[in-house]
């Protein structure tokens, strides 16, 4: 199956944000409605969520309500507070030797349910470029301060009141300018799931997080992540994807006195880090690569490299196929949020 990724540079939201909104709002309607109405927060709700804990976007979000025409549900959906659980793959590290700074990351999950768009804004004081999830949210990115940073699937099942994870990265990338910033923040946001963010600045200061519903976040000096925290607490999820035995060959590849950057980058697009897995729904649909002190962005299958930068940032498409496709085996448990 060959699958588009498509880059769009709107700084404002405007005519761009609207046209995609209306693309995929069928899609993502019947994805966070997919428990019922009911399941769902009402709007009052998710608007003082909003202002309670990230108020300094609250602008945004109601411009982006505006262009999808206002609708309660539209709204509901785009707060992107307390949606369905969703689960993927993933494995993210910083690298930090010979004056190279770098955040990469593989993104593991199934090419049917991604979005398969970089997006360059400049919604307030930064600019923002990565790759978007939930409308408005990114799954990776970076901004114009020098602060990158992903995201990956924490490993555990329970749920609990709390922000889709897309949004917290695109908040922090908008609001913050240092690592230690980000993590000042991340303590005060609650996540609805289980995620592990590792983030780099332009000064090398690297960290991950874990984040779990109704836990505080713990904050780690660790280089890589993979999908699961202190312990394995999902193991079909574990062994399916390999988790414990990615996160041992990013920990030895970094350690390694003969590791290059090369090299580790090359590492990504080869197993145990990569991932044809796709009919499961964790394949490796992309490799992204982040350089902080250059504001400059690589996308990266094994057959295309693509460059994206704050200074030379184009709007253009590129074909990726892919194998093995189907709808997943790996059975995900129905999961009702737990409520704070």
């Amino acid at each position: 199956m060959t699958y588009k990724f498509q880059s769009i540079d709107e700084a404002q939201p405007g005519l761009k944000w609207q046209k995609y909104f209306n693309q995929m709002w069928p899609s993502y309607k019947k994805w966070y409605f997919s428990e019922g109405v009911n399941a769902r927060p009402r709007y009052l709700t998710c608007l003082n969520q909003l202002k309670k804990h990230m108020p300094e976007i609250l602008p945004i979000y109601q411009q982006l309500v505006a262009l999808a025409g206002g609708s309660d549900a539209a709204a509901r959906a785009i707060s992107m507070y307390n949606p369905p659980m969703y689960f993927s793959g993933c494995s993210q590290a910083v690298w930090r030797r010979h004056n190279e700074v770098f955040l990469i990351r593989n993104y593991d999950y199934h090419p049917l349910y991604t979005e398969g768009v970089i997006v360059k804004t400049k919604w307030d004081k930064r600019q923002v470029i990565g790759m978007s999830d939930c409308l408005w949210g990114l799954v990776d990115g970076m901004n114009d301060s020098g602060l990158a940073i992903s995201l990956a699937f924490g490993g555990k099942t329970e749920g609990g009141s709390g922000f889709g994870i897309p949004l917290i990265v695109r908040y922090i990338l908008e609001t913050c300018d240092t690592t230690a910033e980000a993590v000042a923040a991340l303590k005060k946001i609650p996540c609805h799931m289980a995620y592990n963010l590792t983030i780099v600045d332009y000064q090398g200061y690297a960290v991950t997080v874990w984040l779990s519903p109704n836990s505080a976040a713990v904050i780690l000096d660790d280089l890589a992540a993979t999908n699961h925290q202190e312990k394995i607490a999902w193991r079909r999820h574990a062994v399916a994807t390999k988790t414990v035995e990615r996160l041992i060959f990013l920990d030895q590849s970094l350690r390694s006195e003969y590791q290059t950057s090369a090299r580790f980058i090359q590492s990504f697009l080869q197993p145990p880090l990569y991932s044809d897995a796709f009919k499961r729904g964790f394949g490796t649909l992309y490799t992204t690569l982040y350089r902080p002190t250059e504001g400059v962005m690589e996308i990266i299958w094994k057959d295309q490299h693509w460059l994206q930068s704050f200074i030379d940032f184009t709007e253009e498409e590129r074909q990726i196929t892919y194998i093995d496709l189907g709808i997943s085996s790996l059975n995900i448990p129905k999961i009702v949020p737990q409520k704070s």
